[in-house]
């Protein structure tokens, strides 16, 4: 709870800090309100939907409200998918406004000594430092070869966690050694006739959990003609930072991947998470305050692109011949991807390219399926509410096979299948895995 004092401090800097511009491009106008996930979960609650959280902002920066518990619980329950901006017609940029409401209140409140222990741990001690998560995928690999996973499955010591806790540890992908993580590559030539120049950005969780899909990336980026540079000083994006009120951690990663891609001479910067897209794609928004550095950041942005938009620029899908034997496949959108990087065509040119595969669009695709981050973890219930609409709709299809191109969303789709009961008939699989399996 917070103290009057902690309210005084945050009221203060809402009023100093919120861009009264933007919250004043809210119309109220209610567009945003059928896109929002936790506005429709909650029975329909104004305060859980992106214009109410706009009026919310506004007022304490007006001083008509406190900052109290219900504007924070209101905060903190926003996945982040940032659905209300396309539709917006005003062009709210909601995700800036959330971010930075989030980043002035956890700065201003004191957190109690396990939360600030958590809190230094995951954000200062683990994601910016690579060679830190490499260690600690390495232990969970240990603890998937050595036994140790079956061991504590058999002994029933997951039923101690949260259901949804001990079902998203049946799903984790089956993780790479310390010694294949740290065996990365700097450049791979193209494949071929060279098509363009690119820069890979390879992630912190994508190059060490999902490594295999990294790898696959890289495949697929060769047989379309890139080459391609890795840079080993580049950093995790800064996403989990931004989206948890650690701002200047954020701008600290911001700066650092920056410098790492802005000298190599090359034509594009690709990802393959569409959470770290997202955030990549909005340097320019966080670096704002320093014009040098958002200068930087600019053409930083101007370089990034999807790994399926790059494949369907390229042709990759005439060129390079794709087959399957027969699946029955649907898509679901990355929330960041699609909102934010405003890629959702290519996804599904490259899968309908496909031979053998039968393609089907999932209702409501576009939206969430509760995953945004850790979201899943720290809001379970409200989650798990958005997933069983998801999965309602993922069942419908009948796919054999669901692709998304996010790794949180891709555990999350895992995770609807496991509760479903249907881990015999479906699989869920990221679309550069799909895809590299089918160019194989």
């Amino acid at each position: 709870m917070t103290t009057v004092n902690e309210q005084a401090m945050i009221a203060k800097q809402f009023a100093e800090r919120m861009d009264e511009d933007e919250l004043l491009n809210c119309m109220r106008c209610g567009f945003c309100l059928p896109t929002c996930p936790t506005y429709i979960e909650s029975g329909f609650q104004e305060i859980h939907s992106p214009r109410g959280r706009i009026a919310l902002m506004k007022a304490v920066k007006d001083g008509i409200i406190e900052p109290d518990e219900d504007v924070e619980r209101s905060l903190s329950l926003c996945l982040g998918c940032r659905a209300c901006e396309p539709v917006c017609p005003s062009g709210v940029k909601y995700g800036h406004l959330l971010e930075e409401a989030r980043d002035i209140i956890h700065q201003n409140k004191k957190h109690s000594i396990p939360v600030q222990s958590i809190r230094k741990a995951v954000f200062e001690g683990l994601f910016p430092h690579q060679n830190r998560m490499q260690t600690v995928t390495g232990l969970l690999g240990f603890y998937q070869r050595s036994g140790l996973q079956k061991m504590t499955r058999k002994i029933g010591f997951m039923k101690l966690f949260p259901e949804s806790m001990a079902t998203m540890e049946k799903v984790l992908p089956k993780v790479p050694t310390i010694k294949e993580m740290k065996n990365r590559p700097e450049y791979l030539p193209a494949h071929g006739v060279k098509t363009t120049r690119v820069a890979f950005f390879s992630g912190c969780l994508m190059d060490t959990m999902f490594l295999a899909t990294n790898k696959a990336t890289i495949k697929l980026l060769q047989l379309a003609g890139c080459e391609i540079v890795i840079p080993k000083s580049q950093a995790c994006c800064g996403a989990l930072h931004g989206h948890s009120g650690e701002k200047t951690k954020a701008i600290e990663m911001a700066k650092r991947n920056i410098e790492a891609f802005e000298n190599i001479n090359a034509d594009y910067i690709i990802t393959n998470a569409g959470g770290c897209g997202a955030f990549l794609i909005d340097y320019d928004h966080l670096l704002k305050d320093d014009p040098q550095w958002e200068k930087r950041a600019i053409a930083f942005k101007n370089k990034l692109k999807d790994i399926t938009q790059i494949l369907v620029d390229l042709e990759f899908h005439r060129k390079v011949p794709l087959r399957l034997s027969h699946r029955v496949v649907t898509y679901q959108d990355s929330c960041h991807l699609r909102n934010v990087m405003k890629t959702s065509d290519a996804p599904r040119t490259l899968l309908k390219a496909i031979k053998g595969v039968e393609y089907r669009e999932m209702n409501n695709a576009d939206s969430c399926c509760g995953s945004a981050g850790i979201y899943n973890i720290v809001e379970s219930e409200m989650s798990m509410k958005i997933l069983d609409s998801k999965m309602k709709n993922a069942k419908a299809t009948n796919a054999t096979t669901i692709v998304t191109a996010n790794p949180g969303c891709l555990l999350q789709m895992k995770l609807g299948i496991e509760r479903e009961g249907l881990s015999s008939k479906v699989e869920a699989v990221h679309i550069v895995d799909l895809l590299a399996e089918a160019a194989s």
